[in-house]
């Protein structure tokens, strides 16, 4: 499941990626827009920001925008950058790997489920970028 946090942030680069320049858009234009709290979407923007997806320029004329067109943003990268694993289990994720304890992986019927599940998932994921969920 998504956190609120994810929600929040794809939200706000579907806003952005919304507009037809790739302008500088003010937090509190966002926050309003889109009814984020304020504070948590300056965290969100910050870590997006940290993680390569969005830039920032000060002063008049300021805010956020795209380092990256949004077409080039997978939506996987997003959900891993704001909650971490997409897969269901730690021992299947591709990225956050940790091996359950009392589990023989090679035995676990659960662990081959949940492999396929995050192959189905990510095989949508990996595939729709920013761009797609936007109304541009």
């Amino acid at each position: 499941m998504l956190s609120k946090k994810a929600q929040y942030a794809l939200q706000a680069l579907m806003y952005m990626a919304d507009k037809s320049s790739n302008e500088p858009t003010l937090i509190a234009e966002i926050a309003k827009k889109r009814k984020i709290p304020l504070k948590f979407l300056e965290n969100i923007l910050l870590q997006l920001k940290n993680e390569g997806v969005l830039e920032s320029k000060k002063g008049k004329g300021g805010g956020y925008f795209f380092r990256i067109p949004p077409k080039d943003i997978p939506l996987a990268r997003i959900i891993r950058i704001i909650d971490g694993p997409i897969s269901m289990l730690p021992c299947v994720s591709l990225y956050f790997y940790e091996r359950c304890k009392n589990c023989d992986e090679k035995r676990c019927g659960i662990h081959d489920i949940m492999a396929q599940v995050r192959d189905s998932t990510l095989k949508i994921l990996e595939k729709k970028t920013v761009a797609d969920i936007s109304n541009m």
